[in-house]
């Protein structure tokens, strides 16, 4: 849709009040705090609606290879930040299984679920009140279900969402019929009948149905984060598309997709009004110049039956980092992969109930591989012990615990530090002593996590065509 707007084409149907475009009013009038960018959330919405919520017919439900069960699950949810003037726009994909909590008295389930949540709260709360018109009760709860998304969002982000755009299984469909088609690539050849996915090894053109199955094939793939690759590229894989000659010069593929568009995609009301103020400020973005990333999540348990979890601090400084340079970002990714390659165990050796833990959550918030917590002798002094070369490695982990002394061990071997939290310990962690959280006895840590998405992962772009599982 921006590059619609920046053509004569696009200005005649997506000028103030003349797209047509559904509208939710996602972000409300509320003051939304500066945080440097322009922040939108995209949601691919698993819905078996239209972008008005009218039931999609049976024909078309067999063309999406799907039936009238499912609801209002989010199949795909990326942030999307594009820095205070200007410069190159950054997208964080977030797994759908991720676990959160988004408050209300929820309690944690999967991001994906949010949603549902969201509209079976207020459904519930409009009828206490006496509300018995369904589309009245329909429409209230949805857009409660995509607000109470946004703001779960900008919990476990810290960002201040500026807008909100979604698409159903629909506008999947059609937007890809409407271009052509989009370029992917596979690393193998994949199979799977409950999404209807069934694909060669390398590059291939895919629309409609296919497109569909692409990007919601969770048979047969390593975990969710594949998933989330899959999303990535065809995002990707689109926007080429689009920003190629070929789309922008063609009426015919213009009309086509601004009607598939209007069927299937939901804007807020500010960005529906104001497209061509939009695409001002996308000016100079090209495709290769919008990066894909995963947020930083963790796979935890045995392997396909993982729970997806985040470290709130750690998702928050990832998206706060989106909006340095691409040369500040890649100097951050590698001391980040330095720390990545650093095992830490904790000892506590100050006779403090759960100080170990406390001081090994700190300690692999900051991306170092989380080793376990024990209890030891007594110690007066703090110190961190490190293998015989690795004074650097642990110097890393002394200053970030407040500057403690380091010390070689022939105990300790290579690629892992040893940290001793004696009487001493004033750093990180050690200000938890009372509060309400539940305490932890010291002790080998079971379930480690089996896989932890990399920080130096190198992001998806527009530009070429990656492969992926």
């Amino acid at each position: 849709m921006v590059v619609l707007t920046t053509t004569g084409f696009g200005w005649a149907m997506f000028r103030p009040g003349g797209s047509g475009t559904s509208t939710a009013d996602v972000i409300g009038s509320g003051f939304n705090a500066p945080d440097g960018a322009t922040d939108i959330l995209l949601i691919g919405n698993d819905s078996r609606t239209d972008a008005y919520g009218n039931p999609l017919p049976e024909e078309v439900l067999r063309e999406l290879r799907t039936t009238q069960e499912g609801g209002d699950l989010t199949d795909a949810m990326i942030l999307v930040r594009i820095p205070n003037g200007g410069g190159s726009a950054s997208a964080m994909s977030f797994p759908r299984d991720t676990l959160v909590d988004p408050g209300h008295g929820i309690g944690e389930i999967k991001l994906t679920e949010t949603m549902n949540n969201g509209m079976a709260i207020e459904r519930a709360r409009l009828q206490e009140e006496g509300v018995t018109d369904e589309k009245e009760l329909q429409e209230k709860s949805r857009l409660a279900g995509k607000q109470l998304l946004r703001e779960t969002i900008e919990k476990i982000t810290g960002v201040s969402i500026d807008h909100y755009a979604e698409v159903n299984l629909l506008g999947f469909y059609e937007i890809t019929k409407a271009i052509g088609g989009v370029e992917v690539c596979l690393k193998e050849d994949t199979q799977d009948s409950y999404s209807g996915a069934n694909f060669k090894k390398g590059v291939q053109t895919i629309e409609g149905g296919d497109a569909l199955a692409f990007v919601r094939q969770r048979h047969g793939l390593i975990n969710e984060l594949s998933r989330g690759k899959r999303q990535q590229v065809f995002m990707s894989a689109l926007a080429r598309k689009v920003m190629s000659s070929g789309t922008l010069t063609n009426p015919a593929k213009l009309s086509n997709l601004i009607d598939a568009i209007q069927k299937s995609v939901v804007l807020d009301p500010g960005l529906a009004n104001d497209l061509l103020g939009f695409a001002q400020q996308m000016q100079g973005i090209a495709g290769g110049d919008i990066q894909f990333y995963t947020a930083p999540v963790h796979m935890v348990g045995p392997s396909g039956q993982e729970d997806v979890t985040i470290k709130i601090p750690e998702v928050k400084q990832f998206a706060a980092d989106l909006l340095l340079s691409p040369q500040e970002r890649e100097q951050k990714m590698a001391a980040q992969q330095a720390r990545a390659s650093i095992t830490v165990s904790v000892y506590n050796a100050s006779g403090v109930t759960g100080l170990a833990a406390r001081v090994l959550d700190e300690v692999s918030a900051q991306g170092f591989q989380e080793g376990s917590s024990a209890n030891a002798e007594t110690m007066a002094k703090s110190v961190v012990y490190h293998a015989a070369g690795e004074e650097a490695a642990a110097k890393q982990v002394a200053d970030f615990l407040g500057g403690l002394p380091v010390e070689p061990s022939s105990n300790v071997t290579s690629g892992t530090v040893q940290v001793y939290v004696g009487k001493d310990y004033a750093g990180p962690g050690a200000q938890e002593f009372a509060g309400p959280r539940t305490i932890r006895l010291d002790g080998v840590r079971q379930l480690p996590p089996l896989h932890t998405q990399q920080v130096d992962e190198q992001p998806i772009t527009a530009d070429g065509i990656p492969c992926v599982e």
